[in-house]
């Protein structure tokens, strides 16, 4: 099994209120806004949505999001290299990290196992 195609984008900024001010005005709108600089963006018309998280850490990152119906049975033709194995995250998906050949990562998200709640940590 591969992925289900792109359902996101991660967007890191500087400015929280800037990058959402520039998406809104190219039409996107909010769909979750969370309390601390981070917030989902879709199109009315559809298409992959567009997370903002505000960061001053490190370089800012860009990268896909890709949905895996099931993490274990995830078995692509070419094995990539993962940055990240598949671990359960605090907004409740299992995450795992990919490099492309270039060195960018890619996302790839799967629901969590049946019967395991919603990781916080």
């Amino acid at each position: 099994m591969t992925t289900d195609g792109i359902e996101g984008f991660l967007v890191e900024t500087r400015n929280y209120g800037a990058t959402v001010a520039f998406w809104k005005s190219l039409g996107f709108e909010s769909v979750l806004e969370t309390d601390h600089g981070s917030g989902q963006w879709r199109h009315p018309a559809g298409g992959p949505y567009v997370f903002i998280v505000e960061q001053h850490e490190r370089e800012l990152l860009t990268r896909p999001v890709l949905t895996v119906a099931d993490a274990d049975a995830f078995a692509p033709a070419r094995t990539p290299e993962f940055a990240q194995p598949f671990t359960p995250t605090h907004w409740g998906v299992r995450q795992a990290l990919v490099l492309d050949p270039d060195g960018r990562t890619v996302a790839l998200e799967a629901p969590l196992p049946d019967g395991h709640g919603e990781h916080h940590g």
